[in-house]
């Protein structure tokens, strides 16, 4: 995971007052759009605060956080560093955070201090239509400090690379009949398709609760990105190794597998 510094906060704050839209992905904008309409009256200005000493920019992060009261959340996850936490409202793993803001009544604003899946995780939960129908149609924007932050195991499996390998797969297997699972340390695109397949999205503390559910669904499971949370899983459920074919997004023909090996499996 990546990390990012106390002067990315102070710039995102100041943008949750000015920016009347920043979004990702889930509002139809690729991850590194904005749409923006800055404030006349904004709190300061964004040149100068590269150039700004730590105690200016905690001076300056916390006069938006007073202008902005209870309507901005900043969220700190557990690997950030400590001068980023002081300033945050709730600190906790990815997945917990984003479901202590969408409980918020009053938050209209989330800085997520995370890389990007977790940003869209709470862009998710703070946007179900239960929560817009309780805002009257008004959505919560979700602002991530540095859209470079990314996270090594949500990058392992790529949107094309999981619909071509669910193409493939389909010439050889009824698909119908397998049920799409991602960790949630993966791309809103990923946990979209799983939607759109009968699919679902675990953590790693319910993996086997989650593979149960497929299993009773379907035949097969096709579990990505995370290749040992999906065998280890199956390993203690009783499924052997051999059962468990691996996908190669990068080799020519059906992920390094043959047609035999993926029809008896």
């Amino acid at each position: 995971m990546w990390g990012f510094g106390v002067e990315s906060i102070e710039a995102y704050c100041r943008d949750a007052a000015e920016i009347a839209h920043c979004f990702f992905v889930i509002e139809g904008y690729p991850l590194n759009a904005t749409i923006t309409q800055h404030d006349q009256d904004a709190i300061h200005s964004l040149a100068s605060y590269r150039t700004l000493q730590p105690e200016e920019l905690q001076a300056r992060i916390e006069a938006v956080r007073s202008e902005l009261g209870d309507s901005l959340l900043i969220l700190g996850h557990h690997y950030q560093q400590d001068e980023v936490i002081a300033h945050t409202d709730l600190r906790g793993d990815s997945y917990k955070l984003s479901e202590m803001a969408a409980a918020s009544r009053t938050c209209r604003t989330i800085v997520f201090c995370g890389v990007h899946f977790m940003a869209e995780t709470a862009d998710i939960l703070a946007n179900r239509p239960e929560k817009l129908a309780q805002r009257d149609g008004q959505r919560v924007t979700v602002l991530l400090p540095d859209m470079a932050a990314g996270c090594s195991m949500a990058d392992m499996a790529a949107i094309k690379q999981v619909e071509e390998a669910w193409e493939d797969m389909s010439e050889v297997i009824d698909t119908d009949r397998v049920i799409p699972v991602t960790y949630i340390n993966s791309a809103a695109s990923l946990k979209a398709f799983c939607g759109r397949h009968g699919g679902i999205v675990c953590t790693s503390s319910n993996a086997r609760a989650v593979m149960e559910w497929a299993y009773e669904r379907g035949d097969r499971v096709f579990f990505f990105p995370d290749q040992h949370l999906g065998r280890n899983t199956a390993l203690g459920m009783g499924i052997s190794e051999n059962e468990m074919p691996v996908w190669d997004p990068y080799a020519l023909e059906l992920g390094g597998n043959t047609e035999a090996g993926l029809g008896k499996q």
